[in-house]
């Protein structure tokens, strides 16, 4: 289920997804399939890790990252979420062909 807040969504993003919403920044990006597919994709990662899991891993992962880019910007582009995210947003079909824990090939 889509939901348009610019209150919930961080400065410098215009998605987020926090199962089982997805919130955008404007009503028009709900026109933006990629965008609308990067969002899913997370919807189904959060899904496999049972969500709490899946903000823990996020977390852990994104610490390590930065830890490691000292950037948050770069720490937060080679999370293993968003690197499937952002790798496979423009294929609208990848959900249906999407492999179980598919996310774990991007650490």
């Amino acid at each position: 289920m889509i939901f348009i807040s610019k209150h919930i969504i961080p400065k410098g993003f215009i998605g987020l997804t926090l199962y089982p919403f997805i919130f955008l920044k404007r009503k028009d990006l709900r026109y933006n399939y990629e965008l609308v597919n990067h969002e899913k994709i997370h919807l189904k990662q959060q899904q496999e890790l049972l969500i709490i899991f899946f903000f823990l891993f996020y977390a852990i992962e994104w610490l390590i990252k930065l830890i490691i880019y000292k950037n948050k910007h770069l720490a937060y582009k080679n999370l293993s979420f968003e690197r499937e995210a952002y790798c496979n947003e423009t294929n609208l079909y990848y959900l249906e062909e999407r492999k179980l824990w598919a996310f774990l090939s991007y650490l």
